[in-house]
């Protein structure tokens, strides 16, 4: 393994060379059973005489560090290293460098990351698609051929807008499964909905600036925008969605899931969407429509988007393949109003340049080719079945103990709950037990920025298959 090693004058060289590979074995940089670089190679890399090289080398079998082998090489040694000298401790009297105040009350959410979900016997964690049904034989090798064209030179640096053929096939599904009436111009590719988040902010929001959010709502959409600097308000939802009448005259931009709230499920009514643009044109406020699984509807007839109903130029439409292919892609996009193209694009530019081409190309291929529709409908049947196991064994079987939010659409559902579980402490101990025994869920109140909403719990269907559920809700449900 290559070590990089620097040497200072020309004394102690030895000496230098045995520290320096002393802490790269200490840190775990070389590990046990690595080949040191042979002494010719290394003499010849650092300038000095060989005999140098070999010093340093003697001192670290000497030591217990490494063993030499004939004909063979020096190694690190694979058990009884010796344990590392007390280091000096840093001198933390001078100012240092600090993160701005602002970052010390941030965090990344939880989200789906459970400790020890991945051994989970019952998985009901938000958020998350089922990966092994996922067609990696028809992936591989439209990613194969991206890296194949990358590898002659033939692709380099892309637009910051993204992929051509991808914007263009991205206008086409939008308008045939959405109803998004747009074109390649207006769509930008980017890292998944979070950037996109990002972006938006970089060029809407100056610090102080109002951002309105659903409460309970989904909590990485507030991160960008307090990141700006902007004073985020909470405002309630009810059976028909957000409640237009509640926002602050003075916010810059609202932030709403309309097709499928977060978490709670239900889709916003034609008449709250009605009055929400209506606010929007009245303020001169940006609306943020995140669509982030509406693609996967069980019953009950779609609604128009809100950037469809939008003829004033107010929304900015949201969108993310991590639901409907896998999260580990990264791939999401927004349709902007013409204003704002410009500034997104470069804003884009600013934050990484474009999102990785190879993949960006790949899902144009995927997509024209039919195999990202043909894959939906696969998935829609499939989580219909879940989502309907699912909700006929908590109606059926835990009315007693849970409320179910009706929910046609998406990858969860959310339930409040009641009996012994009404208590957020008795419920918040109940989930703990259940992870211990195998079932990886979250309440309500972790999942949602509002720690005071109702005791519940959000259950994702996506990662679970069908036969496992009933007993996994038996097993999470059941008195402890």
């Amino acid at each position: 393994m290559d070590v990089h090693l620097t040497l200072d004058g020309q004394r102690d060289l030895s000496g230098q060379i045995y520290r320096q590979l002393r802490a790269a074995i200490h840190d775990g940089l070389l590990r046990p059973g690595d080949r040191l670089p042979t002494t010719r190679e290394l003499a010849r890399r650092l300038t000095v005489a060989r005999n140098t090289v070999g010093v340093a080398y003697e001192r670290l079998v000497a030591e217990g560090y490494a063993d030499s082998k004939v004909g063979s090489g020096t190694y690190v040694r694979r058990a009884g290293l010796p344990t590392r000298e007390a280091a000096t401790a840093a001198d933390t009297t001078g100012p240092g460098l600090r993160p701005r105040a602002l970052w010390a009350g941030l965090s990344p959410w939880a989200g789906p990351g459970i400790a020890g979900a991945t051994e989970a016997a019952h998985d009901f964690r938000v958020g998350l698609p089922d990966a092994r049904l996922f067609p990696y034989d028809a992936w591989r090798p439209l990613v194969a051929r991206e890296l194949r064209l990358s590898a002659t030179g033939a692709v380099g640096y892309g637009d910051p807008a993204g992929h051509a053929g991808l914007r263009a096939t991205l206008a086409r599904h939008l308008a045939l499964s959405r109803g998004v009436r747009t074109g390649p111009d207006d769509v930008l590719v980017t890292t998944g909905t979070q950037q996109a988040l990002d972006l938006i902010g970089r060029v809407l929001i100056e610090p102080g600036d109002r951002v309105a959010v659903e409460e309970p709502g989904y909590p990485p959409a507030r991160l960008p925008f307090l990141a700006q600097g902007a004073e985020i308000t909470g405002v309630p939802v009810d059976a028909e969605g957000l409640l237009v009448d509640a926002i602050p005259p003075a916010t810059r931009a609202v932030y709403v899931t309309p097709a499928h709230q977060f978490p709670l499920g239900m889709p916003m009514s034609l008449r709250r969407r009605t009055a929400l643009l209506r606010w929007a044109r009245r303020h001169g406020a940006a609306v943020i429509e995140d669509d982030y699984d509406s693609e996967f509807r069980y019953g009950g007839r779609p609604l128009e988007t809100l950037h469809s109903l939008d003829g004033d130029g107010h929304v900015i439409y949201v969108g993310s393949l991590s639901k409907v292919m896998l999260p580990s892609l990264r791939i999401g996009y927004l349709v902007a109003p013409a204003p704002l193209r410009a500034a997104l694009r470069t804003a884009k530019y600013a934050v990484d340049w474009h999102t990785a081409l190879p993949t960006q190309a790949a899902l144009a291929r995927f997509i024209d080719d039919g195999l990202l529709a043909r894959h939906i409908r696969r998935m829609r049947n499939t989580y219909a079945a879940r989502h309907q196991s699912l909700t006929r064994t908590l109606a059926g079987r835990f009315t007693e103990l849970t409320e179910l939010v009706p929910s046609v659409a998406g990858l969860h559902v959310t339930a409040f709950t009641r009996g012994f579980l009404a208590d957020p402490a008795v419920l918040a101990d109940h989930t703990r037990r259940a992870r211990a025994s195998g079932v990886a869920v979250h309440t309500l109140a972790e999942i949602t920025a509002n720690r005071a909403a109702r005791p519940g719990l959000v259950l994702g269907y996506g990662a679970i298959s069908t036969p496992d559920i009933e007993p996994g809700l038996h097993h999470l449900l059941r008195p402890t």
